[in-house]
């Protein structure tokens, strides 16, 4: 009984906080992306509208995001105190973060990771706005392209379209209804295909052959940079599934 007790007590409480855990974890489906790119010594933060910031993130209150974020040089740690918000930011990974602010006001963004002699000045601003305010602010700091159509802009002069046909007939699988889907590797493995493995086919399409296709794509390692991973990646999330077809399985 002292065992047995104690023991149905720990692991209800293990249970409970596990599942609240898991729920806090996980963005809500309709979170809208933000790219984060940290370097040696800003944050550049950029909306999937196409607007670009530095140090700075507008955002409007009551709405949720995930931040998608990567660094540039060296290990970084967004940290905002007021949305006990805090995250490593790490080279050539994709880590994800969310939130969803409710009080309109300015919310201090600091680094939190020793990354050089100008660390203490990686700071910026969060300015939660009230929806309306910050359509308004959206509409007047647009640049008039989406990350999307940057990324299929940027598809397009690659060549990528080349190969990545619609109708599955090209050298290369088709990204239609890809993101997010489950796909099967050489040698019998099956992964998602999440952030981390769109920005890994790109760098080092070697690394996960698709099933049934050759290891004929070339590696734009050091040709893209981290903001040009973002739009490619806002773009491949566009390409929603052709009615009947799929990615490959």
């Amino acid at each position: 009984m002292w065992t047995a007790i104690p023991l149905a007590i720990a692991m209800m409480t293990f249970v409970w906080g596990a599942k609240l855990y898991f729920l806090q974890a996980k963005a809500p489906d309709d979170a809208a992306d933000i790219y984060v790119v940290a370097k040696q010594w800003m944050w550049k933060l950029q909306h999937a509208e196409g607007p670009m910031e530095i140090n700075e993130l507008h955002v409007p209150a009551g709405r949720p995001f995930r931040l998608v974020m990567t660094s540039q040089d060296a290990i970084h740690s967004l940290f905002v105190p007021a949305f006990r918000m805090k995250k490593d930011v790490v080279p050539g990974r994709y880590t994800t973060q969310w939130f969803e602010a409710t009080t309109p006001g300015d919310y201090h963004l600091f680094c939190t990771q020793y990354c050089g002699t100008s660390h203490s000045r990686m700071v910026g601003w969060i300015h939660v706005m009230e929806p309306v305010a910050y359509e308004r602010w959206l509409s007047g700091g647009s640049s008039g392209e989406s990350m999307q159509v940057a990324g299929g802009r940027l598809f397009e002069q690659l060549g990528c379209s080349s190969c990545h046909l619609s109708d599955g007939t090209g050298r290369g699988p088709t990204l239609d209804g890809l993101y997010g889907s489950k796909v099967q590797i050489e040698g019998g493995r099956t992964v998602v295909a999440d952030d981390g493995y769109i920005q890994e086919s790109i760098l080092n399409p070697a690394a996960k052959v698709t099933a049934g296709y050759q290891p004929i794509m070339p590696t734009f390692q050091g040709q893209v940079s981290e903001e040009s991973l973002f739009q490619l990646l806002a773009y491949v999330k566009s390409r929603a599934p052709v009615p009947g077809k799929g990615p490959p399985r």
